[in-house]
């Protein structure tokens, strides 16, 4: 009996994929994790404007849409040509690259990296390693989560081991898109980062062919004791694409996570970043910096749980706001009882360039224990117009001036990054979307 799509609700949609999906799959793992969120999935609803999480954004255009699950499609004739211009040119790395969430080897260079550390796909991965963590460290909550783990084609699995250190950053390249509109890509990562290792991670998201495209992404992380991560998370998505990103992190004591996210395209954007400070000495930093134009909306959820003592947070978003675009900006920390000690600091602001952008700031501070010092905060204003005047009175003109001032607004958030050229290529970018109307 032939089923028709376009009857069913979303939640139909994505549980009928997922099965057609599991039939793909030969890893009895896999399968078995796919076949129980199926499950879960059939029994959920997505969030909408009711759900304290997600009540400033609007899911009812991605919900609507008949996505078509990119691995029943044509698969999409990316050359190393392509790459060149895609990717972060200016410093050397380690080369992965997706496409519509399958790793296309002949276009990575990582051969060199293989020497280092452990790295592949999810599937091809080591399963006892692969079961110990994943789905383990992911924190489910809505409906997207099983989505995610339901559908998933595949992923990246990097683990390193103790005591390594990575010289290069390792780059990860995320091409989405078909000739066919609706393609619908989801993929889950695991990072596992040893005792006393380092690494940086680069990953760059961007769209090419077909403008509507959902691309749903899961990254779980661990990193054990003395262990440093450090990731640049770059979004230049197609200007009708959804992007729905959700990363959870288990620190372990002594041990450090960096996350900077920038977003610059993508018609509708959710980053949700949960960490977990499992034990003392542990340090976590969460910036990031989105810049909103036309009709889009960016929405970044985190939460961070001190629940040991000693422990030190560091969070700062900024965004940029012009035409219709709307931003959202929820970050909680949790401080348990036991995470005495507790230094944690929060901050939002943002700058609106149109009478018309909005933005929803929601700071929070959750505190059971005595003695910490915790500060949040968050602004909401317009260019400095003194400021401006003032570097008018110089002669420089208003375009260049309002650029300058915008480019020092951003620069906090920038400055973090420890790679000196990702920060010239996303000074670079900021330029761009700023004057995104002129001929550069």
């Amino acid at each position: 009996m032939s089923v028709d799509v376009k009857k069913m609700d979303a939640i139909e949609r994505y549980t009928l994929s997922a099965e057609k999906n599991i039939a793909r799959n030969e890893n009895q793992f896999l399968s078995q994790l796919q076949n129980e969120s199926k499950a879960k999935l059939s029994e959920m609803k997505f969030p909408t404007l009711k759900t304290e999480e997600w009540k400033y954004t609007n899911l009812k255009h991605l919900l609507s849409t008949e996505f078509i699950h990119s691995a029943e499609l044509d698969e999409v004739a990316i050359t190393s040509d392509d790459v060149d211009k895609i990717k972060f040119n200016n410093f050397d790395n380690y080369l992965l690259v997706f496409v519509n969430g399958v790793l296309k080897k002949e276009l990575s260079d990582f051969e060199e990296l293989k020497n280092e550390i452990i790295v592949s796909t999810i599937s091809e991965a080591d399963e006892k390693i692969v079961e110990k963590y994943l789905s383990k460290i992911a924190v489910d909550k809505t409906a997207f989560d099983y989505l995610n783990l339901s559908n998933i084609i595949d992923g990246i699995f990097i683990q390193i081991a103790d005591n390594k250190v990575l010289e290069k950053p390792i780059q990860i390249v995320n091409i989405t898109g078909n000739k066919v509109d609706e393609t619908f890509t989801p993929s889950r990562n695991l990072i596992i980062i040893g005792k006393n290792s380092e690494a940086s991670i680069v990953q760059n998201y961007v769209g090419v062919e077909g403008e509507k495209y959902f691309n749903s992404i899961s990254s779980e992380i661990f990193i054990d004791q003395n262990g440093v991560l450090n990731i640049y998370k770059v979004e230049l998505e197609n200007t009708d694409s959804y992007h729905i990103d959700k990363t959870d992190v288990l620190q372990s004591r002594n041990s450090q996570f960096n996350h900077f996210n920038f977003t610059f395209g993508g018609k509708l954007i959710r980053n949700d970043i949960n960490t977990e400070l499992s034990d003392e000495n542990i340090e976590c930093t969460l910036n990031g910096l989105y810049i909103g134009n036309d009709n889009q909306h960016i929405d970044n959820n985190t939460f961070i749980n001190h629940a040991k003592p000693h422990c030190t947070s560091n969070e700062l978003y900024k965004g940029i706001l012009d035409d219709n675009s709307r931003g959202v900006f929820s970050g909680k920390i949790l401080v348990e009882r036991d995470a005495q000690l507790t230094n944690a600091y929060q901050n939002n602001n943002t700058i609106l360039l149109s009478d018309n952008a909005t933005v929803d700031t929601k700071p929070q501070l959750e505190i059971y224990a005595d003695d910490v010092k915790c500060t949040h905060g968050a602004t909401v204003g317009q260019l400095d117009e003194s400021a401006l005047f003032y570097i008018l009175s110089r002669g420089i003109p208003r375009d260049k001036a309002r650029t300058m001032l915008i480019t020092a607004f951003a620069e906090s958030v920038v400055t973090g990054v420890k790679i000196e050229a990702l920060r010239n290529e996303l000074n670079s970018l900021i330029f761009e979307h700023l004057n995104r109307d002129k001929v550069l």
